[in-house]
């Protein structure tokens, strides 16, 4: 089974991420398909928009079990190279060349946050819940922070990302992660309105739109790529240290970490 569909209809791409079973968890494979089929439908000329989307119950889980554990005994070096290219996925999504709507539903962990921060629109049903809960293992959400950041501020930011709790839509919306939140039958019809709206403008326009507020948020682009650098560094050398290491065994042994007050 692919772990990521595309479906082009009447310039509308449909990207759907493709692990049900597992609530579409990240591993490589995915990341990698991900990753390819937005360098893809960015060079379409036929795609206006990109809607993003999960299979089954949940938009994203975060991280694959199976690939945390291969990643908690790999060398630092080998993390550092797997953190890039999680990084050369949200980059390439953030920066599209098309507009992008993150339709989201069920749980959105970690990487999933995320993918709905690197999406011009995002739209989440009432039932929709979040959660940045790296540092409950000892670990923190590094590569998606420049982009989290952006959507909710660096005040809200030093709280989710500290305490890692789990937050519902209404909070989300709040927060400025997602910008509508509907009933879970009402997305289709709510996104659709909204492209509806995109194709209606010009796309030259929207195209240079999306690149105008990301030019004035962030003049040095140059600056942006040495911190998802910088933000891989971190992250590699967490996974291998003490605590890292302490946080994800004791996730996968399901007992409380050491520093867990008994």
């Amino acid at each position: 089974m692919h772990p990521v569909l595309c479906q082009i209809q009447n310039g509308v791409a449909h990207l759907t991420l493709n692990r049900p079973k597992i609530h579409n968890a990240f591993d490589d494979e995915l990341i990698g398909a991900l990753t390819e089929q937005l360098k893809a439908l960015n060079d379409d000329r036929s795609v206006r928009a990109v809607v993003l989307c999960g299979a089954g119950k949940s938009f994203s889980a975060g991280a694959d079990l199976g690939w945390m554990k291969r990643m908690a005994q790999a060398s630092e070096k080998e993390n550092r190279k797997d953190a890039r290219q999680l990084a050369k996925l949200m980059r390439t999504l953030n920066a599209l060349g098309k507009p992008t709507i993150a339709r989201v539903q069920g749980a959105a962990m970690g990487g999933g946050v995320g993918l709905v921060a690197c999406c011009d629109i995002a739209v989440a049903s009432d039932g929709a819940r979040f959660a940045l809960s790296e540092t409950r293992l000892g670990l923190v959400p590094a590569v998606i922070s420049p982009y989290v950041v952006d959507a909710i501020g660096a005040r809200q930011a030093r709280r989710y990302f500290l305490t890692a709790e789990t937050f519902d839509a209404a909070t989300a919306r709040a927060l400025g992660l997602v910008h509508e939140v509907v009933a879970e039958n009402q997305l289709d019809a709510t996104i659709d309105a909204l492209i509806s709206k995109l194709l209606e403008c010009g796309p030259r326009a929207v195209h240079e739109a999306k690149r105008l507020v990301q030019r004035i948020a962030h003049p040095d682009a140059k600056a942006r790529r040495e911190l998802d650098e910088l933000n891989a560094d971190l992250i590699a050398e967490l996974r291998v240290g003490k605590e890292g290491q302490e946080g994800l065994s004791a996730f996968f042994d399901k007992r409380p970490p050491a520093w867990k007050p008994s």
